[in-house]
C-alpha cells in the first residue's frame, strides 16, 4: 500500500518543489518505489480524475467510510482514494496490494458501485466501450460523445521531426522513412489520429517535418540511428535565429542539456562551413556548458547519437555565469545561444499546478439529480465544488505571490545571464529564449538589457525583423507592445522610438493553436562593429547582478 501513500506524498508537494511531475519524481532520493511506476500512476489517474471524482462521490464511498468508523478511514483521504479507485477500474492488475489490506478492501466494498457509476458516467458521455473512452482521455480533449466539434476541441499538438543534417538530408528521408507518407498542410496533420501517414514539411525551419499528434518513430532504424530529432518547432528558432556562417569558428550554447539545440547549433554550423578542404573539427566547433553533471550525461548521448560529438566540447559540471569572457579559449566566439531554465510555462502539457480533481466527503449526487457533460456533473453546486477543489485540497496551486517572486528571480537570473553573454570580445549575435509565456522572463528582460548603459557602449541592439532569416521572418507571433512598460524606468517608458521596433524583433509561439507550437519566446542580438546604435533612451544604468542566482523551478 505504500505505492499509494508515496503517489499521494508526491502529489501534495509539501516541499513546494517546482518543475514537471516527471522531472520532480525522477529527482526525488529515497523512493521506496521505482520512479516509472509512480510516475505512470499519478500521469494517468490526474488524466482521469475529474472522471473518478464523479464516480466515487455518486458512489458516497467516503460518506460510508466514515459512517463504518474505521480504524483505517484517517488513511483513506481523497488523493489515496482517488488512486485506488483508479488502479481499480483502469489498471489491468488492480489495486496493488495485499488481498486482506484494509484501505484496498475499504474500496471493494464498492466494487459494484464504483463498476455500475463508471459505465453509467462512460455511456452518458457518448462512448460505447472503455477502450474508445480511454482513447479520448489520452488525447487530452474535453468534447462530449467523442467528436471534436470545435476548432480548440479539434486540433493536438504534432509530432515534431527535425532532419538531422549532420547525418542524412530531408529529401532521403522523404524518400526513404517517410515514402508511403502523403504531403498535407499542417491542420490536417493536427486533426490526424497518430497512425495516419501524412506529414507537413514546415515553412518556416529548414529540415522540419509534422508528424499526427503522438506518431510513434521509435521503432524506426532512422530514429534509432539519431537520423531524425524529436524537437518541437518553436526551440529550433533560437537555433535558426542566429544566422551563423562560414565566417563563425567557435560558438557557445551556455545552457545546453537535454541538447536538441546544441545538435541543432552543430548541424547548422556543419552546413555554413559545407565545403571547406579542411576536417569539420578543425574548422569550428560548439562549447556546451552544462553544469548539473546528471544533466551532462544526458547531453553526451545526446551529442554522440546525432553524429555532432566531434564538433561539440561539452563542459560538464561548468557554469556559464563564472567563465571568463576574456580567456584565451574564448577568443574566436562570435555567437552564443542562451536557453536557460526558466518557469517551463509554455511547455504543452507541464503546469506548475498539477490539474488533480479530488472527490469530497458528502458530496453525493443521486443518478436522476444531475446531468453528466464532459467535465462532471452539470448542477450549479457540482462545478461549484469542482472549481474549489481544483489541484485537490492535497495539492495546493503556487499562489500568486510564490509565483511573481519566483518569475521575478527567474528574470534577474536571465537578465544577469544576458549580460556575460554580451561581454564577450569578439560576440556578434546572441540568440536568448525561453519555453516561457510570461513577459518577466521575456520581454521585459529584452528591455531592461537594452536600458543597460555598457550594452549601448558596445553596440548591442536587437536583430530586426527585417534583418533574420526568411523562415524567422514571416513567423507572424511578434512581442507584445504593450509589455514590459512597468519593468523600465522612466526614461524607458517614454522612449517609444524604437521601442516597437525591438518587440517586433521578438519571436513568440502560442500553445494550443492551429500552429501546433509549444508556448515559446525568442530573440536574437546583433553587435554592430561601428559602435552603439541606441535603440532605447538612456536613463538606466547596469542591472545590478548581486542577487542570487535563481536556477528556475522547472528542467
Amino acid at each position: 500500500m505504500s505505492l499509494y501513500q508515496e503517489a499521494a506524498v508526491l502529489l501534495a508537494n509539501d516541499e513546494k518543489l517546482g518543475g514537471s511531475l516527471k522531472a520532480r519524481i525522477y529527482a526525488k532520493a529515497g523512493l521506496k518505489h521505482g520512479a516509472p511506476q509512480l510516475f505512470a500512476l499519478i500521469s494517468e489517474a490526474t488524466k482521469w480524475s475529474a472522471v473518478l471524482k464523479e464516480v466515487i462521490e455518486r458512489c458516497g464511498i467516503l460518506d460510508e467510510e466514515k459512517k463504518a468508523g474505521l480504524h483505517c478511514f484517517a488513511e483513506l483521504t481523497p488523493t489515496i482514494t482517488l488512486l485506488l479507485v483508479h488502479d481499480h477500474l483502469l489498471s489491468k492488475g488492480g489495486i496493488a496490494a495485499n488481498a486482506n489490506h484494509p484501505l484496498k478492501l475499504a474500496v471493494l466494498r464498492h466494487k459494484a458501485s464504483l463498476n455500475a457509476e463508471f459505465n453509467r458516467v462512460r455511456l452518458n458521455r457518448g462512448f460505447p466501450t472503455v477502450e474508445s473512452f480511454r482513447a479520448h482521455i489520452n488525447s487530452g480533449t474535453r468534447g462530449d460523445h467523442g467528436r471534436r466539434d470545435s476548432l480548440s476541441n479539434d486540433i493536438e499538438h504534432p509530432r515534431w521531426v527535425r532532419i538531422n543534417a549532420l547525418h542524412t538530408s530531408l529529401e532521403h528521408q522523404l524518400a526513404t522513412t517517410f515514402q508511403h507518407y502523403e504531403k498535407k498542410e499542417l491542420l490536417d496533420v493536427l486533426r490526424a489520429p497518430p497512425a495516419k501517414h501524412i506529414l507537413c514539411v514546415d515553412e518556416h525551419v529548414p529540415d522540419l517535418i509534422a508528424l499526427p499528434p503522438r506518431a510513434d518513430l521509435s521503432r524506426t532504424s532512422a530514429y534509432q540511428k539519431g537520423d531524425l530529432i524529436l524537437q518541437d518547432k518553436a526551440s529550433c528558432f533560437p537555433a535558426y535565429l542566429l544566422g551563423m556562417s562560414s565566417a563563425d569558428a567557435h560558438v557557445i550554447d551556455a545552457c545546453a542539456a537535454p541538447g536538441n539545440k546544441t545538435t541543432h547549433l552543430a548541424a547548422l554550423l556543419a552546413a555554413a562551413h559545407a565545403g571547406a578542404e579542411e576536417p569539420r573539427s578543425h574548422q569550428f566547433k560548439v562549447t556546451a556548458f552544462e553544469r548539473n553533471r546528471k544533466r551532462a550525461s544526458t547531453l553526451t548521448k545526446m551529442v554522440t547519437l546525432a553524429g555532432a560529438a566531434d564538433v561539440v566540447s561539452i563542459r560538464r559540471g561548468a557554469d556559464f555565469l563564472a567563465c571568463d569572457p576574456a580567456a584565451p579559449d574564448f577568443t574566436n566566439v562570435t555567437c552564443l545561444l542562451l536557453d536557460p531554465s526558466c518557469s517551463g510555462s509554455g511547455i504543452v502539457g507541464r503546469d506548475e499546478a498539477i490539474p488533480l480533481s479530488l472527490p469530497v466527503a458528502g458530496a453525493g449526487t443521486p443518478p436522476a439529480a444531475a446531468t453528466t457533460g464532459a467535465n462532471g456533473p452539470s448542477s450549479k453546486r457540482g462545478k461549484k465544488r469542482k472549481r474549489s477543489q481544483h489541484a485537490g485540497a492535497e495539492s495546493p496551486a503556487v499562489s500568486e505571490p510564490e509565483i511573481v517572486a519566483r518569475l521575478a528571480a527567474l528574470s534577474t537570473f536571465h537578465l544577469k545571464l544576458l549580460m556575460h553573454a554580451m561581454k564577450f570580445p569578439n560576440a556578434k549575435r546572441i540568440a536568448y529564449s525561453t519555453c516561457s509565456v510570461h513577459a518577466e522572463e521575456n520581454e521585459e528582460v529584452v528591455l531592461k538589457a537594452l536600458e543597460a548603459k555598457e550594452v549601448r557602449e558596445r553596440g548591442w541592439r536587437v536583430l530586426k525583423r527585417k534583418e533574420q532569416a526568411e523562415g524567422m521572418r514571416k513567423w507572424h507571433v511578434r512581442g507584445d507592445l504593450g509589455i514590459g512598460v512597468e519593468a523600465l524606468g522612466d526614461a524607458g517608458r517614454s522612449a517609444v522610438v524604437g521601442r516597437s521596433e525591438v518587440i517586433e524583433a521578438c519571436l513568440r509561439c502560442e500553445k494550443g493553436t492551429k500552429d501546433g507550437t509549444m508556448g515559446f519566446f525568442a530573440v536574437a542580438f546583433v553587435r554592430d562593429p561601428g559602435g552603439a546604435e541606441v535603440t532605447m533612451q538612456d536613463g538606466s544604468d547596469e542591472p545590478s547582478d548581486d542577487e542570487e542566482s535563481w536556477q528556475g523551478f522547472s528542467d
